[in-house]
């Protein structure tokens, strides 16, 4: 079992895996961190489907093309979810209020499906596998996912986990330095010198593109990333959001 700092600090996301099978004991370690999360409230506004059905991995990979998805053992689709309470608050006679209609109830699901999603990523690490976090899952065809994965009102994909025993060892990727992270007591004001380091940062990340091992790219940071931006404004996810019974109005 690795260290908390040597799990934190040296993942990578693997997207190539072994065919061997991942022991129950290591699954049931993981299902213990995400079942551990902080979330909002104690709400547990989150559910986690579980797969390692060949059959739907292949689908998903069919509309995604991301090849971690057919290869990887398990599977993990991390969702927002107020279906569960609201069921029980039916059984009860309880009013259940409208939170999945206001964009606060939609950060509750999406804060805390994420945070058990990193439980997973730290506990799998922890635990010698190979992770790669999956958001195109979200994006790619919200109407078919949800049909797929048979969700149903007040639930839906936040992202997805392939995990699995890894036969790549990427190397890593440098992250924005600490002086970028990190703002003391109030944000930057220093612009200039900001926007400068932040151009250090995208030579850095220019350079790693171009030399890493495993298939190389000229891709620099700022630019990669507005392509997605200018990607990701094409998304129809409201639209999505209120198929799945989420009627956002404030």
């Amino acid at each position: 079992m690795e260290s908390v700092k040597d799990s934190l600090l040296n993942r990578t996301s693997v997207r190539r895996y072994e065919r061997e099978a991942i022991p129950q004991e290591t699954m049931d370690f993981i299902y213990r961190a995400v079942e551990n999360t902080p979330t909002s409230y104690n709400g547990q506004q989150f559910s986690v489907i579980d797969i390692d059905d060949q059959t739907i991995k292949e689908k998903l990979y069919e509309m995604t093309n991301q090849k971690q998805l057919k290869t990887c053992n398990r599977l993990l689709i991390f969702l927002s979810d107020y279906n569960k309470i609201a069921q029980l608050a039916d059984r009860k006679g309880l009013e259940m209020p409208a939170i999945t209609d206001c964009m606060d109830g939609v950060m509750l699901g999406i804060i805390d499906a994420s945070l058990a999603m990193m439980s997973a990523v730290v506990a799998a690490q922890a635990a010698g596998l190979g992770s790669n976090c999956v958001g195109y899952l979200r994006t790619v065809d919200p109407a078919a996912v949800a049909e797929l994965l048979k969700l149903p009102k007040g639930v839906f994909v936040v992202c997805g986990l392939a995990l699995g025993v890894p036969r790549e060892h990427p190397d890593l990727k440098p992250k924005q330095p600490a002086s970028l992270m990190f703002h003391s007591n109030h944000y930057r004001q220093d612009t200039e010198k900001m926007v400068d380091e932040l151009e250090q940062y995208d030579e850095v990340v220019k350079h790693y593109n171009a030399t890493r091992s495993g298939g190389t790219s000229t891709n620099d940071w700022v630019a990669h990333i507005l392509d997605y931006y200018d990607h990701a404004t094409h998304y129809r996810i409201l639209d999505y959001l209120k198929a799945q019974g989420y009627d956002v109005n404030h």
